[in-house]
This record gives structure tokens, sequence and C-alpha cells, in this order.
């Protein structure tokens, strides 16, 4: 699961990703993917309306999720959780929701711009139980044994070696933790003409 690409294919990659999500931290997420994203995506992927119904719509329109981590397993109040890939936030202030005030949640993503917007959108639902920072999947700023559940939602896909991922996922969860995954996978084989392109990993 290790990636085959050159130094030079792989930072041009990271920084088209970063490029892609800035822009959804600027303007939302409704005009940049080719899948239901902002409330229709929500809806779609059945999100409890109960517990997003006061996220402010910037929040709403910035959700560019692939599924729905929490239809996976219930978060209990109290644990910790790691959104890996938080984006703006959605996710990782659901589980905020969720875990309470006795628990935590740390949310991580490579775009610094969307982990400002995700600090204010924090800050705006006063959720003093869940942080934001700049990191990558293949290399968590985070102790062994830190979690109790770990989720993510449209990230893996765009991790350049997806198996030091979620080596890194295993190393932070703790023993019985869970992990909680909502992705993309391609099941055939792209057409010549789309194969090979750089915005394949960011569609």
């Amino acid at each position: 699961m290790e990636s085959n690409l050159t130094d030079q294919e792989a930072a041009l990659i990271r920084e088209s990703i970063r490029s892609k999500y800035s822009q959804v931290a600027a303007t939302g997420a409704l005009s940049c993917f080719q899948y239901p994203t902002g409330g229709e995506g929500l809806r779609q992927q059945q999100y409890p309306p109960d517990v997003i119904r006061d996220f402010p719509q910037a929040l709403i329109n910035s959700f560019c999720g692939v599924g729905n981590p929490f239809s996976l397993g219930p978060i209990y109040p109290g644990e910790a959780v790691l959104d890996i890939g938080s984006g703006a936030g959605l996710d990782a202030l659901v589980a905020a929701r969720l875990v309470g005030p006795g628990g935590r949640v740390a949310g991580l993503d490579v775009t610094a711009a969307m982990v400002e917007k995700a600090r204010e959108n924090a800050a705006l639902l006063g959720l003093e139980n869940v942080s934001f920072q700049v990191g990558e999947a293949e290399a968590l700023p985070f102790p062994d044994n830190d979690f109790d559940v770990v989720i993510s939602n449209g990230v893996l896909n765009l991790t350049l070696d997806k198996g030091q991922a979620l080596r890194e996922a295993h190393r932070v969860l703790k023993p019985g933790g869970r992990l909680q995954l909502a992705d993309m996978v391609l099941v055939a084989a792209l057409p010549p003409d789309k194969a090979g392109r750089m915005e394949n990993w960011h569609q």
C-alpha cells in the first residue's frame, strides 16, 4: 500500500490537495465536488438533525464528507475521539457534542485554512472540548493509546501512503478502540483518458 510516486510527484499532489481544500475553506464545498455536499450531503448520509440543527450555515455548506462515520457505531459520553482530516470541523463538532464535556475531541487537517475555519466554528458553537491542529495522517502528532475512537471521512483516499496512515491510526488507538472510516474506493480501472491525472486525488 506504499506509494510509488517520486518525491516531486508527491509534493505536487500534496500541494494540489491543500489548494483544493483551501478553496473549500474560503467558498464552501457546494461547487467543488462531483457528489452531494453541504446540507444535501448531510441529509443523504443521514446525519442526526438534532445534533447539527444549530450548526452555522457556513459550516453546513463546507461539508464534503463521502459518508457518515457515526453510522458505524456509537460515540459514548466521556470518550476521546480523533478526527483525521477534520476539514472545517463538522464531524469533530458532532463528536464533541456526543462525548459531552467529560470527553475530548482532536481534529487534524493538512490545510491551515481549514484548521482556522474549524476553530472559528467551534468558538461559534461554544464547544470547549474540541481542538484543531495542522498535521498529516501518516505522522499523527499524538502519543500511543490516546483515543477511544478514530474517525475519518473521505480522507484516507487522499493519503499518499495508506498503509502508514492506517498504522498511525492503530498506534494512537487505545486497546479495544474503534476505527470508524467513511471513504471512497476505486472498484475498476480508470479509462485511459482519465488515468494518471493529478486531479484524481481530489475529485
